[in-house]
């Protein structure tokens, strides 16, 4: 949590928190996107198969395969989600996906509300690096952007995604991207399939109550 008395962590919350209470507009999503680092292992030693009774057994030794990146974008609200994974996570990555989100997922949408960490990759400013000047403005034009505060990374819904995603498929070794890419796809395909919503509980009003030492004290200026 941030220092008490945080009036720019109080603002960025507050502004978070309004979006998740926003009556659901199928014209208008609310999009969350986050990133996760992914080391790639593969087995020093081949595994022992799986017998009846018997689970596989696996030597503790692995052998690292390199580094890749994971990028999310979640709607909470309709219970859909997006998954790609790259070999890197520059302001280039985050452009890219950015374009997939407006011309791919929600090509006839009247704005999209993406909701993220302000990571300094995660900029309009990154878009003007990979596209012409008249591209990149056609893409901001269609989003309507909203950051987590520092020490905030915990109000971005994506990162509930993610956990998800890392209990329920990241677990094990994954040795190549090209497997990395598969297992999420199914992983993906089948929470889509099942339209898993994230409920979110924490509203405005109750951060004014049980995050109140993180509100500047102020006075009422008499008239």
């Amino acid at each position: 949590m941030p220092p008490k008395e945080n009036a720019e962590f109080v603002a960025c919350m507050e502004d978070i928190l309004e979006v998740y209470e926003t009556p659901y507009n199928p014209m208008r999503p609310v999009v969350c996107m986050d990133e996760k680092p992914y080391q790639l292992l593969g087995d020093e030693r081949k595994p022992l198969p799986m017998r009846p009774g018997a689970s596989q057994k696996i030597d503790s030794e692995y052998v690292r395969e390199g580094t890749c990146s994971i990028f999310v974008f979640t709607e909470p609200l309709s219970g859909t989600r997006h998954v790609s994974v790259r070999e890197r996570r520059t302001a280039a990555d985050w452009a890219e996906e950015i374009k997939y989100l407006v011309d791919v997922m929600y090509p006839d949408m009247d704005k999209i509300v993406l909701v993220m960490d302000n990571l300094n990759t995660h900029r309009p400013a990154s878009l003007y690096k990979v596209f012409a000047p008249q591209e990149a403005r056609r893409i901001i034009k269609r989003l309507e952007l909203h950051y987590t505060p520092k020490h905030g990374s915990w109000l971005n819904i994506a990162e509930i995604e993610l956990n998800v995603m890392t209990r329920q498929c990241l677990s094990r070794r994954i040795d190549t991207i090209s497997r990395l890419k598969e297992e999420l796809q199914c992983w993906k395909n089948e929470r889509n399939q099942k339209v898993s919503r994230v409920n979110w509980h924490f509203r405005l009003d109750n951060a004014r109550i049980k995050l109140i030492s993180l509100y500047p004290k102020f006075e009422i200026q008499q008239q």
